[in-house]
């Protein structure tokens, strides 16, 4: 069994430094075994895992709090980015358009 894949970017050309992992596509360090930010797994509706830079497509009608606007099912989203650390269950960083910037919840998403 070869080195892990890099856990940032999921580069396969991982290398051994010492007891260091090092990633050369990302310059990304670890040791293995450690629980890193990155390896929260974030899955869409349907049980796929969402990963940056991926689109996704809005299962329901959302509205937007503090605004009589909805983001309407169906809606195609470009490039999201992963926030793993969320509080508030806002997984996902985005900016929709012809609304703007905005953070969607995994749960009301499929993988485009």
């Amino acid at each position: 069994m070869g080195l892990p894949n890099c856990p940032k970017c999921q580069s396969e050309y991982t290398y051994a430094d010492g007891d260091l992992l090092i990633c050369p596509e990302c310059a990304h360090e670890w040791k293995e075994g450690e629980i890193t930010e990155e390896q929260v797994i974030i899955k869409d509706a349907h049980g796929n895992v969402l990963a940056d830079g991926d689109s996704v497509t809005v299962i329901k009608d959302l509205k937007i709090k503090g605004s009589s606007s909805v983001v309407k099912v169906g809606t195609k989203v470009k490039s999201i980015r992963l926030l793993p650390d969320a509080a508030d269950g806002h997984d996902i960083d985005c900016k929709i358009e012809g609304m703007g910037p905005m953070k969607l919840k995994s749960e009301y998403v499929k993988k485009a």
